[in-house]
C-alpha cells in the first residue's frame, strides 16, 4: 500500500472514532454532526487547493491539498460513502473517456 492509502487509511478511522464524540471538543465531531458546515468546509479547502495551484505556490498546494482531503474524508464518514465505493466508481469509470463518461450521465 502506498504511503497516502495508509494515511486515508489511518485518516479515516480517526475520523470514524470521532463519530458521537463531543463537538466542542473535536473538529472531526463537529463536522459530522454539521453536514452543511462540513460541506461548506469541503468546497473552501477544494477552492484554495485550486487557487494555490493557480499561483503556482507548490508549498500552498501540498497544504490546501492535506486540507481538502481531510474534509473530503468527513463528508464522506457522514454520508454514510465508503472509500471502497468511490474506489468501485472510479474503477466503473477505468478505461472510459473522461467526455465519453460525461456525456452519458443523465441530465
Amino acid at each position: 500500500m502506498s504511503e497516502f492509502g495508509k494515511t486515508l487509511a489511518r485518516l479515516t478511522a480517526t475520523i470514524d472514532a470521532r463519530r458521537g464524540a463531543d463537538p466542542k471538543a473535536s473538529w472531526s465531531a463537529r463536522l459530522l454532526s454539521d453536514r452543511p458546515l462540513a460541506a461548506k468546509k469541503l468546497a473552501e479547502e477544494a477552492l484554495e487547493a485550486a487557487l494555490a495551484s493557480i499561483q503556482d505556490d507548490r508549498d500552498a498546494v501540498i497544504a490546501e491539498s492535506a486540507d481538502l482531503v481531510y474534509h473530503w474524508l468527513v463528508v464522506l464518514a457522514a454520508a454514510g460513502v465508503t472509500l471502497d465505493e468511490v474506489a468501485a466508481k472510479l474503477d466503473e469509470r477505468d478505461g472510459v473517456s473522461g467526455i465519453a463518461e460525461k456525456a452519458s450521465r443523465k441530465k
